[in-house]
């Protein structure tokens, strides 16, 4: 534990739902709600307006529609989150050496390490300058916690939601955590939760008087061992600024069950190649390829081979993880698939076997025109046959997704509010720009195309001196309300 509160955790609030208001003026002060948008989707993220109707991450879209009848409801636009999320992680690494990343809107940072602070009082003036920077780089606000510890600081920055900052300062920790449910620990998820609830124990006050050898007796060595030193306010773990990633993975659910094969091979394939955009856009490689499927009974079938040596070859992954498709059982109807690459390394073997697979796609190609109709066998036979091709509604949604960006001719940028019966609904604005005026279009109409999002700040503060000189963020300063210490 360390003796000032030099460890800060940054969680940015409601990120995507956030970064859709910021970009969408019509929507700012509005009940949002991003996730998938089929029968089997689920809330990534709720706007604060919405969660105060019940919606939450996690829950199924179609509860969320019952709760918040009229919110938006968006697609995921990641192109955007993660360009702002480089912005956010950016600046953190110009605090310090020692920035560990969690996800695309949250990582520890060791001021320590970086000397940004040294005490409680260059600790809070280092967070309070980050949330100043934040805004004026991204137009987003961030919640930040400061303690003495991982644990703490992240309990802290929950603390401070929404947009503040919250410090604890070392020697209270086990006065804070005391009332605090058990769920508050790291770890304690709902069974562990139960089980501790059924043994009489509901706070984190509770756990330490019950001492370490009735916590292993309950929960297991491991564990009993680790959740005493918590529940003490103990935490000594390190900010680790490389958090070496073991898999690089895409899966997608469908809103209706897949029966046809060529259907089934089609998906893999392009998860495959999406599977290894993804690689390449971290600069790895891997060596083994895995393939999940998850059928009509929810029962899940994972296989995986393990190739010569590691690739990031598109072809040899599509072709590795069709091979694994031909021996899983799909009858009755598939819910999910998913295709990722373990093994991973910095580099790839380029060799005869990629070289072969590079021709017999180009031999595959050839031959194409050729094929009229799917092979014999099982493809094209029983449930398959039955199955209908996408219709009109549906191939729509897929290139108008709800929230995605859009270019006309004739009115410039807007994204679209949604699409049927043909048309697709678009809103004409742009992020600090006035509320836009809405349009109705086929969904063929030549002069829409989809774009790319827009900047969330068009003319961004310059922060190349930070944090020696932070330049004011155009709305002046971050306001003192929300920023506090604990106890």
């Amino acid at each position: 534990m360390r003796p000032a509160p030099t460890i800060l955790h940054l969680d940015m609030d409601a990120f995507y739902a956030s970064a859709e208001q910021a970009a969408k003026p019509s929507l700012r002060g509005k009940a949002v709600v991003v996730g998938g948008l089929g029968p089997r989707g689920v809330v990534a993220t709720a706007s604060y307006e919405a969660r105060v109707l019940g919606v939450h991450s996690a829950m199924p879209m179609a509860q969320a529609r019952r709760l918040a009848p009229n919110a938006a409801y968006l697609v995921p636009r990641f192109q955007l989150y993660r360009s702002v999320s480089e912005q956010v992680m950016e600046l953190l690494g110009r605090l310090s050496p020692l920035v560990e990343p969690l996800s695309l809107d949250e990582a520890f940072v060791d001021l320590e390490a970086g000397g940004a602070a040294d005490d409680s009082a260059s600790a809070r003036s280092t967070g309070k300058r980050l949330r100043t920077a934040i805004r004026a780089v991204t137009g987003l606000s961030g919640s930040v916690g400061l303690a003495g510890s991982k644990m703490l600081a992240k309990i802290a920055s929950e603390q401070a939601k929404p947009d503040g900052l919250v410090l604890i300062e070392p020697g209270t920790e086990r006065e804070l955590l005391a009332p605090m449910p058990v769920r508050t620990l790291p770890g304690v998820g709902p069974a562990t939760g139960d089980h501790l609830r059924r043994a009489g124990m509901t706070t984190v006050h509770d756990l330490a008087e019950a001492g370490e050898d009735e916590l292993v007796r309950l929960v297991g060595k491991a564990h009993g061992h680790g959740l005493y030193r918590m529940a003490l306010g103990l935490d000594d773990r390190p900010v680790v600024a490389e958090r070496d990633a073991k898999s690089v993975s895409v899966e997608d659910t469908f809103d209706v069950d897949l029966h046809d094969r060529v259907r089934v091979r089609a998906e893999v394939e392009r998860l495959a190649v999406r599977c290894v955009e993804r690689l390449r856009a971290a600069h790895r490689s891997g060596r083994t390829v895995v393939l999940k499927v998850r059928r009509y009974d929810f029962s899940t079938l994972t296989r995986s081979e393990t190739l010569r040596g590691p690739t990031d070859d598109p072809t040899v992954v599509r072709e590795a993880a069709a091979r694994l498709l031909e021996a899983v059982d799909t009858t009755g109807g598939v819910r999910l698939l998913g295709v990722g690459v373990t093994g991973l390394a910095d580099f790839t073997q380029e060799d005869l076997f990629a070289q072969a697979a590079d021709a017999r796609e180009l031999a595959e190609r050839a031959r194409e025109p050729e094929r009229q109709a799917p092979e014999s066998g099982t493809e094209g036979t029983g449930p398959a046959a039955e199955e209908e091709p996408e219709s009109a509604e549906q191939l729509a949604a897929r290139r108008w997704p709800a929230g995605h960006d859009v270019h006309h001719a004739a009115h410039g940028h807007g994204w679209v509010q949604g699409s049927g019966v043909g048309r697709v609904t678009v809103r004409f604005e742009e992020p600090n720009g006035p509320v836009g005026r809405v349009r109705t279009f086929r969904i063929d109409d030549p002069e829409l195309t989809p774009a790319d999002p827009l900047p969330l700040v068009p003319d961004p503060v310059d922060y190349s001196s930070w944090p020696a000189s932070l330049p004011k963020s155009r709305s002046g300063a971050v306001s003192a309300a929300g920023e506090e210490s604990r106890p």
